[in-house]
């Protein structure tokens, strides 16, 4: 909880930092920190926080996805400056706004309660709603912020609608006096109803098929940086609140929700993938390729062992950074060229080589192909799912066969053009090329010694 407080507070600076007309100082006062944050998160809880603990608990996997999430944070503001150079009258509302969803992520990732759960979901959704609209002279981030709330709205109803009956049939909101109760009554007609309904909001939450049809268009309407944060930040948080809840609190009804799971994750796979290939605008393709690593990672619920949640912060972390090493490549053409289809890219490679490769290595990772991060993700999960679930696994390694075209689709435009479309001597920032080569050294590391991220995050 002393990371939360620290990122809240950090977050109210930064906010009255643009107050007194100084929000060009509040990306520095978010790093900053952010940076003390992720030094406290490595740090043991304060005792006087264990009064709190049936509500929010730092675990040690609660420990180790604040750490990512702060990280993937971190280096999302380092592309601010460029990416919100025409946001100048209101910078600090929007790292401010990041910060506080920041919060609620970090409140999915100790949820102990389902009220909390719900606190922390609202805490996240809510700001994301005003961050998506706030290029207000653009149509599509109007209709974003529009389509994102109505949908967030309709899924938190589902949310609250199966609490209330998971609460009605098991009589507590404790996550762990839940698990009791559903080892206990697997067969309660209510309780299942309930676990139904919460299956059904987490998966519009983590934009799961067929309750994905807000994502294309919000990440698609949105500001970049902040359809960066969607794709990484909140996919980590929402996915983890997913997975602890249906992993901890219905376990003891594994089999009346892990077949719905199953199709679902199939639903996913063909159809984003599919979309994704249909796409001729770079933003879009990227929005159902988020879409369809939720297929990927769906798989976590096969074969649930010691090092699920491991697994699945090692591949929410490797997939958070090549979302960034991507949209890093599509903030800087889309600021020369008021555009994000796939002819804005051509030749991008023989003007900006280092971001070219960075996106390249970042699709490579994404695609799982081997020696990069991605691929040592989506093995660990494939490897766990295979013993329970081959059929899936099956199903999985094809739609990343599908997926390797529509990457290679945008690397080919960018390396390998008939004519060059850059006609301009702009460079890009220092920072961003900063973030290039972090993002470069982490996948092609983490894809050669995985063990790194064990060792770099305190496991």
């Amino acid at each position: 909880m002393s990371v939360l407080i620290i990122i809240f507070l950090t977050a109210v600076v930064a906010l009255f930092a643009g107050v007194f007309e100084q929000g060009k100082f509040s990306r520095y006062i978010s790093i900053l920190g952010l940076l003390v944050a992720f030094y406290v998160s490595f740090l043991p809880e304060a005792e006087f926080f264990n009064q709190y603990k049936s509500m929010f608990d730092y675990t040690v996997n609660a420990a180790l996805f604040t750490k990512i999430a702060i990280v993937i944070t971190i280096l999302l503001f380092f592309l601010g400056g460029f990416s919100f150079s025409n946001h100048r009258s209101h910078q600090s509302e929007l790292y401010a706004l990041m910060l506080f969803a920041l919060c609620g992520g970090i409140v999915l990732f100790g949820f102990q309660n389902l009220v909390t759960l719900f606190l922390g979901v609202e805490i996240l959704s809510i700001p994301l709603y005003v961050l998506a609209g706030s290029n207000k002279t653009d149509l599509r981030s109007n209709e974003a912020s529009v389509k994102y709330f109505l949908m967030g709205a309709f899924a938190t109803g589902f949310l609250l609608f199966g609490i209330a009956l998971v609460y009605g049939s098991s009589g507590s909101f404790d996550l762990y006096k839940i698990h009791q109760f559903s080892l206990e009554n697997s067969k309660d007609l209510m309780f299942n109803a309930g676990a139904v309904l919460m299956l059904v909001a987490l998966a519009f939450k983590v934009s799961m098929a067929p309750f994905h049809m807000w994502s294309p268009d919000v990440y698609q309407g949105s500001p970049s940086l902040i359809t960066a944060f969607m794709m990484s930040v909140v996919k980590i948080s929402a996915f983890f609140a997913f997975f602890k809840v249906m992993s901890i609190g219905f376990f003891g009804i594994t089999g009346e929700w892990i077949n719905i799971v199953g199709v679902l994750i199939i639903i996913t796979l063909f159809l984003a993938n599919v979309m994704g290939l249909a796409q001729s605008n770079a933003k879009r393709m990227l929005a159902y390729s988020s879409v369809s690593h939720v297929g990927y990672l769906g798989l976590i619920f096969f074969g649930l062992n010691n090092l699920s949640a491991y697994n699945l912060a090692f591949y929410l972390f490797a997939y958070s950074l090549a979302t960034i090493g991507v949209m890093m490549c599509l903030i800087w053409v889309e600021k020369l060229k008021r555009e994000t289809s796939y002819n804005a890219f051509k030749g991008l490679a023989h003007t900006e080589p280092l971001l070219a490769v960075a996106a390249a290595i970042s699709m490579l990772s994404m695609a799982g192909i081997p020696l990069t991060a991605g691929f040592m993700g989506k093995f660990s999960i494939f490897a766990q799912a295979i013993e329970t679930t081959p059929f899936l696994v099956l199903v999985a390694v094809l739609g990343s066969a599908i997926s390797i075209a529509y990457y290679l689709r945008l690397i080919m435009v960018m390396f390998f053009p008939k004519e060059s479309s850059f006609k301009t001597s702009e460079r890009v920032p220092l920072t961003y090329n900063i973030v290039a080569v972090f993002i470069i050294f982490a996948l092609l590391a983490l894809g050669i010694f995985p063990d790194l991220f064990a060792t770099q995050f305190g496991m």
